[in-house]
């Protein structure tokens, strides 16, 4: 009897058939969504066409300059390009890290200093410790990532984070939506300062303008210890940088109208975009009630889109009603 006429053999070819292809289309699908891969600093986001946006971080180098305690942050993020836009442990702040969220003047039963400045509340001990970062979502067209951390002092945890991060390209740019919840497990207050919260440090390397949606500013640099000389609320400010390399490149940040009162201390020494809460006043959070705060980063190569800007925000200030 010959084999290829046996039924069982037929069935076998049949399903290794079916299996392959399955596996071919699994494949193809993958290579055409928007990934999230580990590494040995974090969990890299890639573009369907292999390119990383960004890496979410979760681990010091082994070799490191970060004198803060805590890493959980967006770094590198890039342009599109590939262009690597905001800066790890500089030299002259090097308890910065990329894009992150933390306060140093912490008021409560335990105060504490997640922002690792260390000047007016406790560092040591203070850690914000990163329990989960998992794909959500996928397609060709976005990804949303899950994060959850804890706000640890002593291994206690004073704050729960939950925090999902919606990342796509739109035209030109990167677009990424970040939207934190953190939930305290005790009454406490984020004292009155001029920084600190969400902050995008930019690179530095090179010439740079700051943008809101009238123009370019030419505000004096505000003053650390001074909340009345942040810059006025605006819906979002940008940073472009013409860069020493000969290329140019830029990083916006856009405020939500659902986010408390917000002032901005961006400062052009350091490179930074920080949208304030705790300027105008301190911050009172309940036990077990969550602040919500959400922001949008775009990233862009060349001058200022101001155009496309303009729009994303149009868009970003229509989600104000809708549920969590």
């Amino acid at each position: 009897m010959k084999t290829e006429n046996n039924p069982n053999t037929r069935r076998a070819a049949w399903l290794a058939l079916l299996a392959a292809t399955a596996f071919a289309t699994t494949q193809t699908m993958n290579a055409a969504n928007y990934t999230l891969v580990p590494d040995e600093h974090g969990m890299v986001l890639t573009t369907p066409d292999g390119r990383t946006m960004f890496r979410y971080m979760t681990r010091k180098p082994a070799q490191t300059a970060l004198t803060a305690n805590s890493v959980c942050c967006l770094f590198p993020v890039n342009t599109p390009a590939g262009e690597r836009m905001v800066d790890f442990a500089p030299s002259d702040h090097p308890h910065h890290r990329g894009v992150f969220l933390a306060w140093h003047a912490i008021d409560g039963g335990t105060p504490a200093d997640f922002w690792g400045w260390g000047e007016w509340a406790p560092t040591k001990g203070r850690v914000i410790e990163n329990r989960s970062v998992k794909l959500a979502k996928a397609s060709a067209t976005a990804a949303e990532i899950a994060v959850r951390n804890d706000w640890t002092a002593d291994g206690k945890t004073l704050v729960a984070e939950a925090t999902r991060i919606t990342a796509r390209q739109a035209k030109d740019v990167y677009v990424i939506d970040l939207d934190y919840r953190l939930t305290p497990t005790a009454d406490l207050t984020l004292r009155q300062t001029a920084f600190g919260g969400f902050c995008a440090k930019a690179r530095k390397d090179g010439k740079a303008v700051y943008s809101n949606p009238d123009g370019e500013v030419k505000l004096p640099p505000p003053h650390h210890l001074k909340p009345e000389t942040d810059w006025p609320a605006a819906d979002w400010y940008d940073y472009t940088i013409a860069l020493d390399s000969g290329k140019t490149i830029g990083v916006a940040v856009l405020d939500h109208p659902a986010n408390p009162p917000t002032v901005w201390h961006n400062l052009q020494p350091i490179a930074m975009l920080n949208p304030c809460i705790v300027a105008k006043q301190p911050v009172t959070l309940k036990a077990k009630q969550p602040l919500r705060l959400r922001y949008r980063l775009i990233t862009h190569d060349g001058p200022l889109p101001a155009d496309a800007i303009k729009e994303l925000n149009r868009e970003w200030r229509k989600t104000e009603g809708r549920s969590p």
